[in-house]
């Protein structure tokens, strides 16, 4: 990750595309990691994920997903011991202008008509249907009911995201999210179980 100077501070530069717009229909794999990666999700027993209470929150509420942000549809999806993995998938519908068909993306201006980077703009439209959003709103919800249970929980501040480009990558993504805990023992994710 570049670290860059903001006002004479080290920043960590954004790990998002540059040349892509996270509220573009697609679909998208998405990796979010537990702070440390603490297993506060479950464990992993004779290759099945068994919930702990913090894993059967953040699996409801991803499911819940698509009741809070218009046009997002699952992929598969997966809780682990110190992460998830699941695919989001956008899909804004075409409108019809004079004939012309568009995907509404929510920007005053087309980015590209301009000639700018969609990545620059990405804070301007909080709230609308990006990966950001819907990740930190996930994210933010998990963590809200976790800790009004007192149960304890944080998440990595980062995600890990891959645009999804081919009907291949997508079958490849999915057959390895759903095997992903049969596959534990080589997840490049696993540590040992640190206390909580």
């Amino acid at each position: 990750m570049n670290k860059e100077k903001f006002q004479n501070k080290y920043r960590t530069s954004s790990i998002r595309a540059q040349w892509w717009d996270y509220g573009w229909n697609g679909a998208y794999f998405i990796t979010i990691c537990t702070q440390d990666r603490k297993h506060y999700f479950g464990e992993i027993q004779n290759n099945k994920m068994i919930l702990s209470e913090v894993g059967i929150i953040a699996d409801l509420l991803w499911h819940q997903i698509p009741t809070h942000h218009k046009n997002v549809e699952l992929g598969d999806f997966v809780v682990m011991p110190n992460h998830i993995h699941g695919i989001l998938i956008i899909d804004k519908q075409s409108i019809n202008i004079d004939n012309i068909n568009i995907v509404e993306t929510g920007h005053a201006l087309s980015p590209l008509s301009q000639g700018q980077n969609p990545g620059s703009h990405r804070f301007q439209n909080i709230g609308k249907n990006t990966i950001s959003s819907i990740v930190g709103s996930y994210k933010s919800a998990v963590t809200k009911h976790a800790n009004r249970l007192g149960y304890p929980h944080q998440w990595q501040k980062l995600f890990y995201d891959n645009i999804i480009r081919s009907n291949n990558d997508y079958q490849r993504i999915s057959d390895y999210i759903v095997s992903n805990p049969e596959n534990w023992t080589k997840d490049k994710f696993k540590t040992e179980n640190k206390s909580k």
